[in-house]
């Protein structure tokens, strides 16, 4: 007679990563199922991933491209925002969701089995989806302001990948705490407004001074959002805040999946 042994898996983070190829279907079916959720029974559809980043990009011309007249390092403020916005809006909506993700889908992993890790990572992928139309949207306000982009924009799927990873970090830790401690929730729309101003999103990098620029970089969109406009404007690249940025990527990454399945034995028994 066969005998099937079921013990916890062993290792510092302890991922069964065979198990979750296996389950590598039903990653796209969570994302698919979060795409048809998000948009069903909405007025303008997926039109919504278009407005918000292009509505972002026009209150912020006006106030700090206009008003505050801040600089843009030589393009038309609204093309520059916008490099910024590309990264940020799905980095944040990216965060602010798959932090969520647990507790919305309690009913599912209290029922069944299947690798926990998904349930965030799903919330992301759904992110890349409005990703992809805010680059053509992006595209198309190049050619309006007839900008050609800066060769090293070949660079940008290397840079999308690491935006990933980041949203995963913050992803995985926030969707652990909130599990434990339900108020976090009301706290990572206020941690999103902070960061948001702590990274580039408005205003270029040289307007910090340089002695305080790596300080910024341990945020690791300071990096990634200078690194987006060099890559698609030709802006110039500082590679130092770049690798802080990057470092404090995987640091985030690391660190989020570690919580995560520290805390994962408890979720069924608290969600």
């Amino acid at each position: 007679m066969q005998v099937t042994k079921i013990k916890p898996q062993t290792g510092w983070l302890s991922i069964n990563w065979k198990e979750m190829s296996q389950f590598r279907e039903l990653l796209f079916i969570l994302i698919w199922r979060d795409i048809l959720t998000r948009y069903k029974q909405t007025v303008l559809g997926i039109a919504w991933a278009v407005l918000q980043p292009v509505f972002l990009m026009l209150i912020f011309t006006m106030i700090f491209g206009r008003l505050a007249k801040l600089g843009s390092e030589g393009f038309p403020y609204a093309v520059y925002v916008y490099a910024g916005l590309l990264p940020w809006t799905f980095f944040s909506n990216a965060v602010t969701q798959s932090g969520q993700s647990l507790v919305i889908n309690k009913h599912l992993f209290t029922k069944t089995y299947f690798p926990r890790l998904f349930i965030p990572m799903s919330s992301v992928g759904v992110g890349l989806v409005d990703l992809s139309i805010s680059c053509v949207v992006y595209a198309c306000i190049l050619f309006y302001y007839n900008i050609m982009p800066s060769y090293h924009i070949i660079y940008l799927p290397i840079l999308i990948g690491l935006t990933v990873i980041a949203a995963l970090g913050f992803g995985f830790t926030l969707s652990a705490l909130t599990v434990t401690y339900r108020d976090i929730r009301f706290v990572v729309p206020f941690m999103i407004q902070i960061m948001m101003y702590l990274s580039p999103v408005v205003y270029p990098v040289t307007m910090i001074p340089e002695k305080y620029q790596l300080y910024l970089a341990v945020n690791p969109m300071t990096g990634i959002i200078h690194a987006y406009r060099s890559a698609i404007l030709g802006t110039p690249f500082n590679p130092e805040m770049f690798a802080v940025s990057v470092s404090a990527t995987f640091i985030l990454f690391i660190f989020g999946l570690f919580y995560f399945r520290k805390t994962e034995r408890r979720f069924a028994d608290i969600a």
